[in-house]
């Protein structure tokens, strides 16, 4: 099944050259608190990518900005605010050597 169609772009191209992978733990794992931070994450542009996780960390985030003043702003402002984070871990991308490749057909 086909969910849809979208255009890769390069996020450098269009001012997005730092990259970073956030993991987050969660003070609780009840539904209100994922559904809260989950409807919450969401809105935030500069988050690509969600992922809820087994065991610990509970998400991993892809997230763009421009540099690492944008970035930091971000997680200050933005990420860290999240409802129900306890705690937040990130990583900066180096080199993205593959892109998100098709599945294998």
């Amino acid at each position: 099944m086909i969910s849809g169609y979208r255009a890769q772009v390069d996020s450098s191209v269009i001012g997005f050259a730092f990259n970073a992978l956030v993991f987050i733990t969660m003070r609780s794992t009840a539904r209100a608190a994922v559904e809260a931070f989950e409807s919450t994450v969401i809105t935030i542009p500069q988050v690509v990518q969600t992922q809820r996780l087994f065991g610990e960390p509970d998400y991993l985030l892809r997230v763009v900005a421009a540099d690492l003043t944008g970035f930091q702003e971000l997680y200050d402002q933005q990420l860290s605010q999240l409802p129900g984070v306890q705690k937040l871990t990130s990583t900066l991308v180096m080199k993205s050597i593959a892109p998100i490749q098709g599945l294998p057909l």
